[in-house]
């Protein structure tokens, strides 16, 4: 009898054991993270890299990422906010202006002349994107919003000094306010996701490139361009581009609550100050890699940048009448970005 009961218990601690380890496995969840960036980026190995990290650390491996870099996955970066979206992928970090006009509201801080540091605009940009532009990524969980560090112009053939050094130069935008900034400059704008442009400036098909000194290195950019040209450091950054870190939300929804606020541990504000940081602390990098070229850096005069800030002021009007047109609030958008620039940029 006692050995009948013995079989029996053995036989429910199996069953239960048997039960337990389902459950358990059945709570792991690996999350595809698509970028657009290559394995030796800085947004893979300081942002995408340690990101996956701390949410396997501290979810003990039952929450982890299978990444997928360089766009991997499959796809163009300019179909990364549907795939996300629509659930082909858990999680993306990508730039919304790849998709232009689709996010006029996060535009704002796109707008040229707003900011001189990454860490400022994209703290700005979070609270900016709490506050007004939600709605833009309905489906989806954004994670962090940031901004690049200051952007300039590369060239390859004819360096640009001055405003009329712009006609007659096709040159690389990285969203639809980069386009519009290229335009009022006089120049002839070519829109392309970054991981394009090397193959362009190869065969001749753009003259130079809008970008930011982070990404230079990267994607080798330092070989296709010989001249660099930076406004006066005085003066706010001739262009920006937003990025932001998105996650499925029907995927979110489905986690259970402690993975949840994992993932809530790593996302919001502070992930967003933090990214625009390290952004800023790669300038000095890319900026290397020209000078380890021997190519040249063209410094534009304060009155000269002040005469290229003239010329694109029209595009503030412009954003604030899209707005307008769409029932929101211009003024008082464009007002509160760029008092949240102000806000952060105090003791900066």
């Amino acid at each position: 009898m006692n050995l009948v009961r013995q079989i029996q218990r053995s036989g429910l601690a199996l069953a239960f054991g048997g039960v337990f380890a389902i459950s358990a496995q059945a709570q792991e969840v690996v999350l595809k993270l698509h970028h657009i960036w290559p394995t030796v980026a800085m947004g893979h190995t300081r942002v995408a890299v340690p990101w996956c990290e701390d949410i396997a650390k501290e979810s003990n491996n039952r929450m982890r990422c299978q990444l997928l870099p360089a766009m991997s996955g499959g796809g163009t970066p300019g179909q990364l906010v549907d795939r996300v979206k629509d659930g082909v992928d858990d999680l993306v970090m990508t730039l919304p202006g790849y998709t232009p006009g689709r996010f006029p509201i996060m535009e704002a801080l796109e707008l040229p002349f707003m900011t001189n540091t990454a860490e400022v605009a994209s703290a700005a940009a979070w609270d900016y994107y709490s506050k007004y532009a939600t709605k833009e990524f309905a489906g989806t969980k954004i994670l962090a919003t940031w901004v690049h560090d200051e952007g300039f112009i590369s060239t390859s053939g004819k360096p640009v000094r001055n405003l009329d050094d712009f006609k007659g130069l096709k040159i690389r935008a990285a969203s639809r306010q980069s386009t519009k900034l290229l335009a009022k400059l006089g120049a002839t704008p070519v829109g392309m996701p970054i991981p394009g442009v090397a193959d362009a400036m190869t065969k001749g098909t753009i003259d130079g490139f809008l970008t930011a000194w982070e990404i230079i290195p990267s994607f080798k950019l330092q070989e296709v361009s010989k001249f660099h040209t930076e406004i006066e450091a005085s003066r706010p950054s001739m262009f920006t581009a937003g990025f932001v870190f998105a996650m499925n939300q029907a995927k979110y929804d489905s986690l259970p609550a402690d993975l949840k606020r994992i993932i809530d541990r790593h996302s919001g504000a502070a992930l967003s100050r933090t990214i625009g940081r390290y952004w800023d602390e790669a300038t000095a990098v890319g900026r290397k890699a020209a000078q380890d070229r021997g190519n040249s850096f063209i410094k534009v005069s304060a009155a000269e940048t002040d005469r290229w800030m003239q010329v694109s002021a029209p595009l503030y009007d412009e954003w604030v009448s899209d707005m307008d047109k769409k029932g929101l609030p211009g003024k008082q958008m464009l007002q509160d970005a760029q008092d949240l620039i102000k806000k952060y940029s105090v003791g900066k």
